[in-house]
């Protein structure tokens, strides 16, 4: 498995919850990740990226604030600490993968699901109000 999502379950509106996703791709620091979630009867939505150099951290307007992504090129991790959580944060979230040398960062949106060719397994979250 080169991607692997854990953390995920069940809390209260206002709760906090940490993701983490352990990765196993050759050259850890080359490539950019994200966090993606998918509700249910919803469609796939960016939440957010962790990219390279300068404001290499990105988010979603629904998660900007409450949320903080950031990677261990050491450990090989990237996590999702969630605070503040609300109902309809509930989602199976996964974590992907984004080779820059398959999808040139000058043309390739960090937050378009397109952009990332290797997907984890999905935690669910799921918060209740």
């Amino acid at each position: 498995v080169q991607l692997q999502a854990f953390g995920g379950g069940l809390v209260q509106a206002g709760d906090s919850l940490r993701l983490s996703c352990s990765v196993s791709l050759p050259g850890f620091s080359s490539w950019g990740f994200g966090w993606f979630r998918q509700g249910p009867g919803k469609e796939r939505e960016f939440v957010a990226a962790a990219t390279w150099g300068y404001n290499s951290t990105h988010y979603s307007d629904s998660v900007k604030g409450r949320f903080t992504v950031s990677r261990d090129n050491a450990k090989k991790t990237v996590d999702l600490q969630m605070n503040n959580l609300k109902p309809e944060d509930t989602a199976v979230y996964y974590c992907a993968a984004w080779d820059p040398t398959s999808r040139s960062p000058d043309t390739s949106p960090y937050d378009s699901a397109g952009t990332y060719g290797r997907w984890g397994q999905g935690t669910e979250v799921t918060v209740s109000s």
